[in-house]
């Protein structure tokens, strides 16, 4: 079967490698239909020094599939089901992941394409736990941005910041993939939507997604902008995922009281901190990484409910490094995915 290896940094080859062999006690073989790229793919790419892993290794976090074998032991599944795998594997036993908090797992093996074997392959085994239905009317490309992207972003707005219909936020970096969809599902919720993004073209296509004001953001100051949005009030929530460049920023656009939720920082990872202004402020800052299972369900139930990931490119498998380097270059609004 085909797959897409990392042999060195920036070193992808396509090569045939043997098909896995039946799955186990537990475990669904899935002939992966779709890959979503994500920053942590370009970080692999690119060869960060943290990530303990043994290469070759097949890329690809996120994806979705169909269900061809089940091993012993598995209900609920059948050939012909799809289904999205969690990108992490998670131990399944500790107390983080018997209270469904997957991303918590105290026993985590690693995240799939960044330090075990990823889905840019055409077969893959998988426990059936890690799996998630995917519903009707649902693609497989759409589905393949269920786990890393939507179910980030469900995880950052509900499970952390706590969103409510009729608050204001301000999204950072409106073209990204989490970033078009964050402005989805604040709308959908009621909410009041700013957006940023890097020119006038990403603005654009952030409004017409529904953001109600968008900043281009190497023009105008977006913190001045949430004040007179806000009638000097601030923002409720800040949607932050940007990091060193934008961090003051945020956090100034905040009310008296206001959330800033961060999963990222493509920027930098360092930045300067007013702390008088977090207490006096009452400010909260959540960290948010990753998503849990039930976050995926969440998110594919509102993927079937017209709620859908912008996708900005499908590519076949042979151009995955396009694909890399498009994200890389920030050339992208939207999802880059890639087809098997």
């Amino acid at each position: 079967m085909r797959a897409l290896r990392l042999h060195g940094d920036r070193d992808l080859r396509l090569e045939a490698i043997d098909a896995p062999p039946p799955p186990g006690e537990g475990e669904v073989q899935l002939r992966l239909r779709a890959v979503s790229l994500n920053h942590i793919d370009v970080w692999g790419w690119r060869g960060m020094a943290f990530a303990q892993r043994t290469l070759p290794l097949a890329v690809g976090a996120e994806a979705a599939g169909e269900v061809v074998a089940v091993g012993a032991g598995v209900t609920g599944w059948k050939p012909g089901d799809r289904a999205v795998p969690y990108g992490a594997r998670t131990c399944g036993h500790c107390a983080a992941c018997r209270e469904g908090r997957d991303n918590f797992c105290e026993n985590v093996a690693g995240v799939a394409g960044f330090h075990i074997d990823g889905f840019a392959r055409e077969q893959a085994n998988v426990p059936a736990r890690l799996l998630v239905r995917v519903p009707d009317g649902v693609s497989f490309e759409e589905a393949a941005c269920a786990t890393v992207t939507f179910g980030t972003v469900q995880h950052m707005l509900f499970d952390n910041a706590q969103l409510k219909p009729g608050e204001t936020i301000l999204i950072q970096a409106a073209g990204s993939g989490i970033g078009s969809v964050a402005i989805r599902v604040a709308k959908a919720l009621g909410c009041t939507v700013i957006a940023t993004a890097g020119d006038d073209e990403k603005c654009a296509r952030a409004q017409a997604l529904g953001a109600d004001h968008v900043v281009n953001y190497t023009e105008k100051n977006f913190s001045t902008v949430a004040r007179r949005v806000t009638g000097k009030r601030g923002v409720d929530v800040v949607f932050e995922h940007v990091g060193a460049t934008t961090w003051a920023g945020s956090l100034l656009s905040l009310r008296t009281g206001g959330r800033l939720v961060t999963c990222g920082s493509t920027s930098g990872v360092s930045a300067e901190t007013n702390l008088m202004m977090i207490f006096q402020r009452q400010l909260r800052i959540f960290g948010s990484f990753g998503c849990a299972i039930r976050n995926v369900s969440d998110a594919l139930e509102k993927m079937s409910q017209g709620i859908l990931p912008v996708l900005d490119t499908v590519v076949p498998l042979d151009r995955f490094a396009e694909g890399l380097e498009r994200l890389e270059s920030r050339r992208v609004f939207g999802k880059i995915v890639v087809t098997l």
